[in-house]
């Protein structure tokens, strides 16, 4: 079975762990997911069974959106709700003063990602290094933060919603916030609205071909040398440019690569969805 859907990731439970309820409802061992959400974020999470869980990385993912909260006078190493090991009483804060903060990080965002994260030093995961009591030294990185606004602030709570490119570290992002305000705080929740055009609605199959961040190209000849995996020829492509191309033929779809005039295969014979 080939499909392609969202699903809305209960808290408390690791994206890979909520593959085999998966797996169960949808009879089918070939399950796979895009962009992991922390075990106590929830919300929407891209999945895939069958030949589409070699699409994901040709997915048009961005922007993403989450709401979070962020708890003041929290402290985590995880920087999340998961792991607080202390909590103190902060006075509150005019709410002119949060909304000013949360507006100076628009734009460009240099900062550190979670020690607890899957991010790789030497091969290894940050966070096995981080639980093991290894010291774990992360370089910067820039997202962009495309908008942010605060929902609410009910001390010592600040709910805010963000826009921001892909690999954003939203517990990161509460982190910088905190800095910014003079003290420690943590995420108490986080949910992903969405990630580009994918929202949660109800786990409907979608069209993956209508999700591609590549373009179309159209392919002129003998489709059986397509379909079949043959040596082609640039001449019977209508663009000619280098770049990752999705090709649609009549029983198929592939996406092809043209470099320097040479034409590659990365995925080949896939599936047409069903109708939906």
């Amino acid at each position: 079975m080939n499909r392609l859907f969202v699903v809305n990731k209960p808290i408390f439970v690791s994206s890979n762990r909520y593959m085999s309820y998966v797996k169960r409802k949808y009879k089918t061992k070939k399950v796979g997911f895009s962009g992991t959400l922390d075990p106590f974020a929830t919300g929407c999470l891209i999945v895939a069974t069958g030949q589409y869980t070699k699409l994901f990385q040709y997915l048009d993912k961005t922007p993403k959106s989450y709401s979070a909260t962020l708890w003041l006078g929290a402290n985590s190493a995880s920087l999340d709700i998961e792991n607080v090991d202390s909590i103190s009483e902060v006075a509150p804060f005019e709410q002119e003063k949060i909304e000013e903060v949360l507006a100076s990080l628009q734009g460009e965002l240099s900062y550190y990602p979670p020690k607890y994260s899957a991010k790789k030093i030497g091969g290894r995961r940050a966070y096995e290094m981080a639980r093991a009591g290894d010291d774990v030294a992360l370089k910067p990185i820039t997202s962009m933060i495309h908008e942010i606004k605060l929902l609410s602030y009910n001390h010592p709570f600040v709910h805010f919603e963000a826009t921001v490119s892909e690999g954003t570290y939203i517990r990161s992002l509460g982190a910088v916030i905190a800095d910014r305000l003079g003290i420690d705080a943590t995420l108490s929740s986080l949910h992903r609205i969405h990630e580009g055009r994918f929202r949660f609605e109800n786990e409907k199959a979608l069209n993956p071909f209508e999700y591609l961040a590549i373009p179309r190209n159209t392919y002129t000849g003998d489709n059986n040398y397509l379909e079949l995996g043959k040596k082609l020829s640039l001449d019977y492509f209508e663009t000619k440019e280098d770049g990752t191309y999705l090709v649609e033929t009549e029983n198929f779809y592939s996406i092809i690569e043209i470099t320097d005039g040479t034409i590659t295969y990365k995925l080949n014979r896939l599936e047409k969805p069903k109708e939906l």
